[in-house]
């Protein structure tokens, strides 16, 4: 085992201890904590990056440092799969083994361990582009990092500051140069040519778009907003707020993605500037969550959010492939999770396939795949569209018979070159969005008028175990508590356009119900009764049974 470098190993993991009280766990978003706790996290990534590449012979992974849309003191880290996707599902079981080895010692042996069990030649190359947010733990994390690629004696590229999305479009690229599949030139300035060059060509002729107010979040999202800024010039007048990328507590605070869904209201720094009808969208910390929003004649706040936009471009898609002459031959399909409102999947079911899959974008992504042309995104605003690579292929091929074929037949190809189907993209999104309104016409008035929203509710309930509670059906039915589904579904029967469901959270001891009805008081009044069930079955005592959960 000499070629592991376990000397060099042993020197650098004594400069990174493992806190002796924590365990950590490599979920969807990597490893996601306090940053002050990540140094030895992060520096072990550094070693699994290195023999990732190994057993994929040599291929470029990537290593993003974030925790995107949670407060600034967060931090996290994330491997990167050569085609730009999420590391595989069965690597994340390593990762959390390596991590939580409690001395050096003992990383010795869960490295050995990987490197046998899954047959990794340690004389192969190691190769890794990696890359930050722009949180204040970031430079030392870092640090960590690099230190787990000398002692390895990786390849490593440091592609800076940057968003996420550009991190997964830099892996894509460094690994298709040269080839048939090449995703494009790898460098961020070839990101922003490739979008910006298909940006322009699908607007090409159409009236010029109405200012677009951009909420940075306070995050990486401004820098390259303000480099999108540069090369769209006048085909997209955009005006950018919240872009205090070095002010302390600023990241996410108050604005951002996360917050205008969560609080269903403008972010801070929108207030005065904002006209009635004009459109603002939020961006999170790494730029990989969109969500939009206009205020009307009255001042009140609408929200169009990830399940308006896949319903918005889902449909101009579907348009897209019929007015080409392709409807025989290519199938769109939309991936949904059951926290989508009820609304657009009616909506969207009387249009096309819809698939409801569990949360979490490995799911979404990995359904996406199976259509021709996959649409997904979570209603927080994450989501791509996937075209798969024989689709690809078939436009290539394909002879449009009329001028208007032709031209439908362009749009798609410019639409693939448009979206980053990496990953859920917020700055490539947006873009997107905008193609869809420059031609459909559409205000987000309009764009918001296709299907109105179900009202609804989200409540969280506390328990004791997360793990007594099992669902089926993507989520959506309950197995365990036994009986507890039956009970709930009494309750729903009660309230017209009911829908509930209950899910335990995949990190912490809290159950998450979801509840509509046609109107919000029944809604919310669903939610706090479904919750009452839910805190009855976990055992909670009734003395401190939380008020509004009482029928």
């Amino acid at each position: 085992m000499s070629d592991l470098h376990i000397e060099s190993i042993k020197k650098f993991s004594e400069l990174h201890p493992k806190p002796t009280e924590l365990h950590f766990q490599y979920g969807t978003a990597g490893f996601r904590t306090l940053g002050s706790t990540l140094d030895s996290v992060v520096f072990r990534v550094g070693l699994l990056a290195g023999l990732r590449s190994k057993k994929l012979d040599g291929r470029t992974i990537g290593v993003m440092v974030t925790a995107s849309h949670n407060p600034e003191q967060d931090n996290g880290v994330k491997l990167v799969d050569p085609r730009g996707e999420m590391l595989e599902a069965s690597w994340e079981a390593y990762a959390t083994s390596v991590a939580n080895a409690p001395t050096t010692d003992a990383l010795i042996d869960a490295l050995q361990t990987l490197v046998q069990t899954v047959k990794i030649d340690l004389s192969k190359p190691a190769k890794v582009v990696y890359a930050r947010d722009t949180r204040p733990s970031g430079p030392a994390l870092i640090s960590a990092l690099e230190d787990g690629f000398k002692a390895l004696g990786v390849e490593a590229r440091d592609a800076g500051v940057t968003t996420t999305p550009i991190l997964h479009y830099l892996v894509k690229a460094i690994n298709t140069k040269g080839s048939k599949e090449s995703y494009g030139e790898d460098s961020e300035e070839g990101y922003f040519r490739k979008l910006s060059e298909a940006f322009k060509k699908l607007i090409a002729g159409k009236a010029k778009p109405e200012p677009l107010v951009i909420d940075c979040a306070n995050g990486v999202g401004a820098l390259a907003a303000a480099k999108f800024a540069e090369y769209l010039g006048d085909t997209l007048p955009i005006s950018l707020v919240n872009t205090s990328i070095s002010s302390p507590g600023a990241l996410n605070n108050a604005c951002g993605a996360d917050f205008v869904k969560t609080m269903q209201r403008l972010p801070s720094g929108l207030g005065d500037l904002l006209k009635p009808g004009q459109r603002a969208c939020s961006l999170d910390g790494d730029a990989d969550r969109l969500m939009y929003y206009y205020l009307d004649e009255r001042g009140s706040f609408h929200m169009l959010d990830g399940d308006k936009i896949s319903t918005l471009v889902a449909t101009f898609i579907v348009d897209l492939v019929r007015l080409a002459g392709l409807d025989s031959e290519i199938k769109v399909g939309v991936v949904q999770t059951a926290y989508a409102n009820g609304a657009s999947t009616k909506y969207l079911a009387a249009r096309l396939p819809v698939k409801c899959v569990p949360t979490g974008v490995k799911h979404l992504h990995h359904a996406a795949e199976h259509y021709d042309i996959g649409v997904y995104f979570e209603a927080n605003g994450h989501g791509t569209v996937l075209f798969s690579q024989s689709t690809q292929d078939k436009f290539a091929k394909h002879e449009p018979s009329t001028p208007a074929q032709s031209t439908a037949l362009n749009h798609l190809v410019n639409l693939t070159q448009l979206i980053n189907q990496t990953v859920g993209d917020a700055l490539s999104d947006m873009l997107l969005v905008e193609v869809v309104l420059a031609h459909k016409s559409y205000t987000g008035i309009e764009w918001n008028s296709l299907y109105a929203d179900l009202p609804n509710r989200l409540v969280k309930v506390v328990v004791a175990d997360r793990n007594a509670f099992k669902t089926e059906d993507a989520e959506r039915r309950l197995v365990s508590p036994s009986g507890l589904q039956a009970r709930i579904d009494e309750l729903v029967r009660k309230y017209e356009g009911g829908r509930s469901f209950v899910r335990p959270s995949g990190t912490e001891d809290v159950v998450r119900v979801y509840a509509e009805a046609t109107n919000k008081t029944q809604a919310d009044e669903l939610a706090f009764r479904v919750a009452g069930l839910v805190y009855d079955e976990a055992g909670g005592d009734p003395s401190r049974r939380p008020k509004e959960f009482l029928p």
